[in-house]
């Protein structure tokens, strides 16, 4: 009972002081070992190298590529001036009026096209800031539309995303990116239509209040409008890169590499299957042409098309590092004896795998305050039982797929995610003004959305 405790208090230290602003590369493994001490007997400093650092450094090697290229294509996206260019297209044609959907449907563009959702934020938050301004729509309703944008749907509903959240449970299931796209859609249309709804009915409250833009900014702000005109691409340009990621991606995944003789990785050194790669080298070769392209077309943009290079590649870093400090965290609250009663509880929730599965990754993802590192936990303790349950009772490992990448996006976004961290400083708000909004769009309905694929995916829907 203790060693239970234990684990509990660490996760709510872990989300109060990640709230405070102490960062997770010492949070994580001083709380990790924390719940440790309180687990009785288990080497401490074994628990920190043997199982913290190593699962610090196996999700390093099989997801900094994807980490990598993606944030150097989201930099080159942003320096070039493309991001803007979408932004500011989508923006200019939906109207002042309509302020809200243009942010969320210019970062979901964004965002489904591959760039960084930190990218996108840094992106999108000028043009959203002087639309704001001149609908006389909330500042603190800014966060919350970003977060809709590129936090939920594009991020772990809608088939064929290359962002790192679709790619994780392909060598777990044997999928691809495209997996269940009905599943997926339906999750896209209750986030999407319901983070809308909600959005539109508080700026509306705030409207009937006589709530204006108001100067909520920690950080200064200047009021010179965002003229987007003379210095990004015409949009057909700015829109190609993320069009040839998201086709060359699907020709890969679903008929280049599996036409190929590969079977080769059988053998010395390799020892893998072509479905536990495929996805990664799909990523790997549409997101670097990505990159090739945006170079090539913008090059007088660019002002130093190799600073750009570094600067994401060096962006890349801390974004995988932060995400490897939380796999190394629930890892080893997974290793200790305490949390085998915490598993044996999800696991007796229901005999039907959608249901546990879609649990014990949430519960994950809100232990670690990320998306990608709770999945990759469950999935590593759980990902074969839950695969084998799936088959015996006739369901499609597709489904499995899309249900991990919509639970993984739940709880994720509890205060102490890093993205919201960071997305809130990136606006200049606190929690106390804008995480109302971020929960009910990042928590709220992407709970709902899981819900409903699971009992869609009973029902044999794919």
């Amino acid at each position: 009972m203790i060693g239970v405790i234990g684990i509990i208090l660490s996760l709510v230290l872990l989300i109060w002081l990640a709230y405070r602003g102490i960062t997770v590369l010492i949070l994580a493994p001083l709380l990790a070992l924390f719940a440790v001490l309180l687990n009785g007997n288990v080497p401490l400093l074994a628990s920190y190298s043997e199982v913290f650092m190593s699962s610090f450094a196996g999700y390093a090697k099989s997801y900094f590529p994807l980490f990598l290229l993606g944030a150097i294509f989201g930099k080159l996206m942003e320096d070039s001036g493309s991001a803007q260019a979408i932004a500011g297209f989508i923006a200019k044609k939906l109207g002042q009026d309509k302020a809200i959907l243009a942010i969320v449907l210019a970062c979901a563009v964004l965002t489904y096209g591959g760039v960084s959702l930190f990218v996108v934020a840094f992106a999108v938050f000028p043009v959203a800031s002087a639309l704001f301004r001149a609908a006389q729509i909330p500042k603190r309703l800014i966060p919350g539309s970003i977060a809709l944008g590129s936090f939920t749907f594009t991020m772990t509903a809608l088939a064929g995303s290359p962002q790192i959240q679709n790619a994780i449970p392909m060598p777990f299931f044997g999928t691809d990116t495209y997996a269940a796209p009905i599943l997926g859609l339906v999750g896209a249309v209750i986030m999407f239509g319901g983070g809308i709804l909600w959005l539109n009915y508080r700026a509306r409250q705030a409207q009937q209040r006589g709530e204006g833009y108001s100067r909520e900014a920690s950080v200064p702000e200047s009021d010179t409008p965002v003229d987007l005109a003379l210095s990004t691409p015409p949009i057909a340009l700015a829109l190609l890169p993320i069009g040839v990621v998201l086709i060359l991606n699907f020709i890969c995944s679903r008929y280049l590499f599996p036409s190929l003789d590969t079977s080769y990785l059988a053998l010395d050194p390799y020892k893998t299957t072509l479905d536990k790669v495929l996805g990664q080298w799909s990523l790997i070769v549409s997101v670097s042409t990505g990159i090739v392209l945006v170079l090539l077309m913008n090059r007088p943009r660019l002002l130093s098309p190799i600073n750009t290079v570094n600067a994401g590649a060096i962006g890349s870093l801390l974004a995988i590092i932060n995400t490897c400090s939380e796999v190394g965290y629930g890892n080893v609250i997974a290793s200790l004896p305490a949390f085998k009663q915490i598993q044996n509880a999800i696991m007796g929730i229901s005999s039907n795998p959608l249901i546990s599965e879609a649990v014990s990754i949430s519960t994950l993802a809100g232990v670690t305050g990320s998306a990608s590192g709770g999945m990759s936990i469950a999935l590593n303790i759980l990902g074969k039982q839950y695969l084998e349950m799936a088959q015996a009772s006739g369901l499609n490992p597709e489904v499995l797929h899309r249900i991990a990448t919509l639970a993984c996006g739940s709880l994720d976004s509890l205060p102490h995610n890093g993205a919201v961290i960071t997305l809130l400083a990136i606006c200049g708000l606190t929690h106390r003004q804008s995480y109302a909004d971020i929960g009910m769009v990042t928590v709220v309905l992407p709970v709902a959305a899981t819900v409903s694929a699971v009992v869609l995916g009973s029902l044999g829907v794919v």
